[in-house]
């Protein structure tokens, strides 16, 4: 199930017309209060969220999605108009697992979808790894926890899938494409920041542990290891 929060109803009814067409559910919602609304009945796979919003906007509402625990999880890809990079940081940073500037093709958005969702079922399959760990840090891929120093530490999905693939490849300089390629479902020079934003919002939960995730100037990032 997909949620779209869009107060054009002529976008939010063609958003779910596309989606349900190339075989997925949806389901259109004008505001934040019909969004929480549905939320206490039933959890979808993934919100597309419209910033400029009627009342509360989009990213007071994705804040607090992030500050729940039933929703803090939750896969939301940003829908709007405005394109500057100030904005797309400023969603990014509040927990958003993409960003789509308006107007944008239908397809464009399915393919977006797609990814965003082939990565949180991957997330969720058996782990062929179950523990992992480095300094303070410690992963549970089966229980999809993250602890640092023996406390539990909230994520975002996309930051508990970028710890992951870096801790998988400890010592190994990972680059920004690799990082899109492999989290985000595609690469490209221009979406970099996407990386570099999550980065600094992860490294920022993990306390001392962020000091683990090491900056190679000019080329990625990689896993430090506590040798």
């Amino acid at each position: 199930m997909i949620y779209c929060v869009e107060d054009d109803a002529g976008i939010r009814e063609l958003v779910v017309y596309t989606l349900q067409n190339t075989g997925m559910e949806a389901r259109g919602f004008a505001d934040g209060t019909a969004l929480f609304s549905a939320l206490r009945n039933e959890k979808p796979d993934l919100i597309l969220l419209d910033i400029m919003l009627p009342g509360e906007d989009g990213i007071s509402i994705l804040r607090r999605l992030r500050s729940l625990p039933d929703t803090a999880a939750l896969p939301v890809i940003l829908l709007t108009a405005k394109n500057t990079e100030y904005d797309k940081v400023i969603g990014l940073d509040s927990g958003a697992d993409d960003y789509i500037a308006k107007p944008f093709g239908m397809m464009e958005l399915v393919a977006r979808v797609r990814a965003v969702l082939r990565r949180t079922q991957d997330a969720v399959s058996p782990a062929e790894h179950v523990l992992l760990s480095d300094g303070p840090i410690s992963l549970d891929e089966r229980a999809h926890t993250v602890c640092v120093s023996g406390q539990p530490v909230q994520l975002t999905l996309k930051e508990y899938q970028l710890l992951t693939l870096l801790m998988k490849n400890q010592g190994a300089v990972l680059t920004r494409d690799v990082l899109l390629e492999n989290i985000w479902g595609y690469g490209s020079e221009s979406e970099t920041r996407t990386v570099d934003v999550h980065i600094r919002t992860l490294r920022q939960k993990l306390g001392d542990g962020g000091a683990l995730i090491e900056t190679v100037r000019g080329v990625g990032y990689r896993m430090g290891g506590n040798a």
